[in-house]
């Protein structure tokens, strides 16, 4: 059976073969900027977030007559005292949680260590093997020496108190440069206030049409940023409170700290539930000694933050600005690879201006598509 000469399909032409290969050029060399300016950007990212979460504050204040630059500084002290008070009240609790580590470790080897008779259980089978195949490399790897040679062995030099004291301080004091920065950087963007608007409006588009959409783009941008943060703090207490409630109705001890720390890595997705999860299990084991306790209090715990990703959060964020399951996570790994720790904690909001700028831009509509439900 023949087709007709126009019905065949035509191959693609060298032209958009060319484009589609520097278009994936350039997004890994994107991609590689990122990770190599981690310093630069990071800070920039946060110092971004503080100011869309504090500029209604000072936007506020001005508008009780208070100077704009006295309003930023205000409320930024504010801030870091309220956050400098909080960690200042947890911190024995940090310091106790820390101390009663060693204990659980044992608790938690008594309760698997075999019985009297030898190795039981699967972990002990499987440990049982691990150590016969260790012996078993070792003794076709190793060569014998030569006669006449005899062998050395090198021990590492071990670790000295100067050495640690002094990597302890160089991480304090980068860590304080860079939290200093990121607070004047935070300042001077609630002073800029929409300066940078404005610039990005006049430099982005020659025609009316483009200023226009620029101006939606960044207005969105600003709007979905703005209510993810405060839909973020409010989820993170509304987690908080039911966490602590939740433990002190179970009896479990520093019930407030624990639910604070529920709040707080609530921000982070997936993973941020998993670690208060496994903390309170190595808590509660700790406390009550027996593994359906521990199993209640886990379970508790993690069918909070579940109730409250399933229902609150994308009730209150609204269809337009939520991405689907599968892009978050995928997301949440992209960035917290590229950024580690920072990543972990930035990736919703990133993905998020990503999303809403692709929302804007004719050719990138599909990855808007992708990310969105």
């Amino acid at each position: 059976m023949s087709f007709p000469q126009e019905a065949l399909p035509s191959p693609v032409s060298p032209p958009d073969s060319r484009r589609t290969a520097l278009t994936v050029i350039a997004v890994c060399a994107f991609i590689v900027l990122l990770k190599y300016m981690q310093d630069v950007l990071v800070p920039l990212v946060l110092s971004g977030l503080i100011f869309y979460a504090l500029d209604p504050l000072v936007d506020a204040l001005q508008r009780w007559r208070v100077p704009r630059a006295l309003g930023a500084a205000l409320v930024l002290v504010a801030t870091l005292v309220a956050v400098g008070a909080g960690a200042y009240q947890v911190s024995d609790d940090v310091v106790v949680i820390v101390e009663q580590m060693p204990s659980a470790a044992r608790r938690l080897r008594a309760a698997v260590r075999p019985g009297p008779g030898g190795v039981s259980g699967i972990l002990g089978r499987v440990q049982q093997a691990a150590t016969e195949l260790d012996k078993t490399a070792a003794e076709v790897t190793t060569a014998p020496a030569p006669r006449g040679v005899v062998k050395v062995q090198v021990e590492e030099p071990g670790l000295r108190a100067t050495d640690l004291v002094w990597s302890g301080s160089l991480g304090m004091a980068k860590a304080f440069a860079q939290t200093l920065m990121v607070l004047l950087l935070a300042y001077f963007l609630l002073l800029a206030n929409d300066l940078f608007k404005r610039k990005l409006v006049v430099h982005l588009g020659d025609t009316l049409s483009k200023k226009k959409i620029t101006v939606q783009a960044i207005d969105q941008i600003s709007d979905r940023i703005g209510r993810f943060l405060i839909v973020q703090i409010f989820t993170s207490a509304v987690v908080a409170t039911a966490t602590g409630l939740a433990l002190w109705a179970l009896g479990v001890e520093r019930a407030a700290f624990w639910g604070l720390a529920a709040g707080l890595l609530n921000s982070i997705p997936y993973f941020g539930p998993l670690i208060v999860t496994a903390g309170l299990s190595v808590i509660s084991f700790i406390q009550f000694g027996t593994l359906t306790m521990m199993a209640t209090v886990a379970a508790t715990a993690l069918f909070i933050t579940t109730l409250e990703g399933w229902l609150l959060t994308p009730t209150l964020l609204g269809r337009a600005a939520q991405m689907n399951q599968v892009a978050v996570f995928a997301g949440l790994l992209f960035w917290s690879w590229l950024w580690g720790v920072w990543g972990m904690l930035l990736a919703v909001p990133m993905m998020m201006i990503i999303k809403t700028t692709c929302e804007h831009i004719e050719d990138l509509h599909p990855v808007a598509d992708l990310l969105g439900e």
